[in-house]
């Protein structure tokens, strides 16, 4: 037998792995199950996977983002609004998702003290990709604040989808219409406020947060701020 190139193992444990999550979740027995399912040196599963079936949680959620990233590369996408690329890419990227009960159990997984900084990366990333799929040029602190929004109607979206039994979960579509909706009237009020007189009182220590940039490490979290120039 050809021994597999190490970046085709992951992917082999994780499609072996798939099938057995909705029944044990991502745990050392869907681990284990994979291994044996998917032939692959249990010594050369756990260098690729030190945390087992987390790991492989991790590259079940960023395999979806790339999954949905190729997707937003539709020439129609470049007609919307902004407001309907966020909508289009949220929708897709759990259209994308081929199993509820995966996505639910990872939630429960990353619901878990020792891992909610790995899923608040992961909503992060997908906010990320989200608006750099859409052409997010921004680079002071508006990229941050994009992003963490995004983030906040992404959980809350995923969340409603998982206890959605409406048909097509037109009632999911309809919450993130009224998620993104709210997001729309922050940006108009926060507009608002800057050409208020005291918005405009604070404009000096509001420009002083404007010279923040974004990362240029793809990944990086808020606390790896960076001042221009730097």
């Amino acid at each position: 037998m050809t021994e597999s190139a190490p970046t085709d193992v992951k992917p082999r444990l994780l499609e072996a792995a798939e099938m057995h999550v909705p029944f044990d979740g991502w745990s050392d027995a869907t681990f284990q199950a994979a291994v044996e399912d998917s032939g692959v040196d249990p010594v050369v599963a756990k260098a690729l996977c030190p945390r087992g079936a987390v790991d492989l949680a991790v590259a079940y959620h960023k395999r979806g983002d790339s999954q949905m990233v190729a997707a937003l590369k539709d020439e129609a996408l470049a007609e919307m609004k902004i407001r309907e690329k966020i909508t289009f890419a949220v929708r897709t990227r759990l259209e994308l998702c081929p199993d509820r009960e995966i996505v639910r159990r990872g939630s429960t997984l990353f619901a878990l003290p020792q891992y909610t900084a790995t899923g608040a990366q992961l909503i992060w990333g997908t906010a990320d990709a989200i608006w750099t799929a859409i052409g997010d040029t921004s680079q002071d602190f508006n990229w941050y604040s994009k992003r963490a929004t995004l983030s906040a109607v992404y959980s809350a979206t995923v969340l409603y989808w998982l206890g959605d039994d409406s048909d097509g979960h037109a009632a999911t579509w309809a919450f993130l219409d009224r998620r993104i909706e709210n997001v729309i009237q922050f940006e108009k009020t926060k507009a608002q406020f800057n050409n208020s007189p005291v918005g405009k009182m604070m404009a000096g220590p509001l420009g002083a947060l404007s010279k923040l940039r974004a990362p240029t490490i793809p990944g990086n979290m808020p606390g790896h701020w960076r001042q221009k120039g730097s």
